[in-house]
């Protein structure tokens, strides 16, 4: 390796969706551009935000919400962060006990992940339980600021289940929660791959539904950074970004999804079987033991415009914080929250001019942001 090259030190969370940054690293896109990208591989989320917040890392594969918890000083060692690029769309789940899966069939819930459906039957099962006064269900998500908890919550309120009081959520680390599902320490979880495919194949869960179908395209992480190293660090932010977004091409592309898989397996990346691993980088998702089901578009990675965040995605997330109180809304906060997710920084690393106008959000249930 070259001498010369610029060190950038990188957080990570053994998921799918850290393969951007794997690829960038391991298939010489960094090093391309100038950059000797380290890896690091941690346990939780809250140890990527505070070891980011004390500059341990420069950057990081970090849950979308969370630079704006954080810029908004919303958790604790907040700082001001940005999320310049999206690192992939898609890619979580909603996996429940294969027990009440089987209660939620007998309610009539669709096989093949229809939210509308699963709801309406997890709904009913709830209805139930309380009725023969038994405990609430128990839910596990990643971190209280994540997709994952915004989904799990927009899913269950679309069905007419509140969240706070009618089931209750816990967060626990990605990489344990098929463990916890088995113990009988979870009800159910939201999480990204491959640990929904982890308790699919050890027969102790079922796929409810997913990502792709409560908020089609919808960004799942972002390359984190804080205000003051992207400030300090101009061209080696923009490096960066043209080596990820190449990478994100080369994952993208379907003759390299094996070797894709076979490369996150490894011990010091996500120590996870590589068939695991395959079914979401290949589309070919199997939500239960004789159930497998055609998504294309399950997790998606791409380069080029499509990396580029917009102040829409960030204003649903903070939407979401306000509705289940976790901040009170002000126009000042939306005002930031748009710059955190502006797509300027992104755009002129790739030296990209023709930008479309902001997204529409469509979720689906019908309401759009």
């Amino acid at each position: 390796m070259e001498t010369n090259l610029t060190p950038v030190i990188a957080g990570f969370i053994p998921l799918l969706d850290s393969a951007v940054l794997v690829a960038a690293a391991e298939k010489g896109f960094a090093e391309e551009e100038g950059i000797a990208l380290k890896l690091v591989r941690e346990t939780s989320w809250a140890n990527i935000r505070d070891r980011i917040a004390v500059g341990h890392f420069d950057v990081a594969h970090m849950l979308a919400p969370m630079p704006i918890a954080s810029s908004l000083n919303l958790t604790s060692l907040a700082v001001p962060t940005l999320a310049p690029m999206l690192l992939g769309l898609g890619g979580n789940a909603i996996t429940v006990s294969t027990d009440l899966w089987a209660d939620m069939a007998s309610d009539g819930a669709d096989t093949e992940g229809d939210p509308t459906s699963t709801g309406a039957a997890l709904s009913s099962v709830i209805e139930a339980r309380r009725a023969a006064g038994k405990p609430r269900l128990h839910f596990g998500v990643v971190h209280p600021f994540s997709g994952h908890a915004y989904e799990l919550r927009y899913w269950v309120a679309a069905a007419g289940i509140d969240p706070d009081r009618d089931i209750e959520i816990s967060v626990l680390a990605p990489q344990l929660m098929a463990d916890a599902l088995k113990a009988g320490q979870l009800d159910g979880y939201c999480v990204g791959e491959p640990w929904n495919t982890a308790a699919v194949a050890a027969g102790t869960g079922r796929i409810a539904t997913y990502k792709q179908a409560i908020w089609p395209d919808s960004p799942e992480k972002v390359l984190g950074v804080t205000r003051k190293w992207a400030d300090a660090n101009p061209r080696t932010l923009a490096a960066l970004m043209r080596a990820i977004s190449r990478a994100a091409d080369w994952c993208a592309v379907p003759e390299n999804v094996q070797e894709l898989a076979e490369l996150l397996s490894r011990p010091d990346l996500l120590a996870c079987p590589g068939e695991v691993c395959l079914p979401a980088l290949a589309g070919r998702m199997r939500l239960g033991r004789n159930t497998v089901k055609q998504v294309p578009d399950f997790l998606t990675f791409s380069g080029g415009i499509k990396a580029a965040p917009m102040p829409a995605h960030g204003k649903w997330f903070y939407e979401q914080m306000v509705r289940w109180g976790q901040t009170e809304g002000s126009d000042a906060a939306l005002a930031e929250v748009e710059k955190i997710f502006s797509p300027d920084l992104y755009l002129s690393a790739l030296g990209l001019r023709n930008v479309p106008g902001d997204v529409r959000i469509e979720m689906f249930d019908g309401k759009s942001f």
